[in-house]
């Protein structure tokens, strides 16, 4: 029994999908990071508040949990789609909605797809950001491998 609740637990933690719900927003595969996450040393600094993911326009794009979607339109234009978690949310940019705002969505559900651009990187890519609150945080820590210590 202490074998197999070792497994769920290491399953649970290296995001494996249905399991904890979380999962990448591209692929599979797994996309190639061509920017990390880069928190500015003060919230108005420079940085770069989420990873930019290698993608082709026209790929489809997937929530990367379940929750609310908070927004699906343009901004600055680009299209910009925000899903609330409970306390997270998550940004994907740029995409073209095929969610509406207030619409539930489930974990690994298509949302929209990358649009042409423009792109923050030099190549086509989507840019996926985390936040809790106002802060924010690194993604892929929502879908990377974790070893977490249980008691005994």
């Amino acid at each position: 029994m202490a074998l197999l609740t070792l497994l769920l637990t290491c399953m649970i933690a290296t995001g494996v999908p249905g399991l904890d719900g979380w999962r990448r927003p591209l692929g599979p595969p797994a996309p190639r990071v061509l920017r990390a996450f880069s928190p500015p040393a003060v919230p108005w600094g420079p940085g770069h508040r989420g990873v930019d993911l290698s993608a082709r326009p026209g790929q489809p794009v997937y929530a990367a949990g379940s929750g609310l979607v908070s927004y699906a339109g343009r901004l600055a234009g680009r299209g910009v789609v925000t899903i609330t978690h409970g306390p997270l949310r998550t940004t994907y940019l740029p995409v073209r909605p095929s969610v509406r705002v207030g619409g539930r969505v489930a974990s690994g559900s298509r949302i929209g797809v990358l649009e042409g651009g423009p792109f923050d990187c030099s190549t086509p890519c989507l840019h996926w950001g985390l936040l809790r609150g106002g802060l924010y945080l690194d993604p892929l820590t929502l879908v990377r491998p974790q070893i977490r210590l249980l008691p005994h």
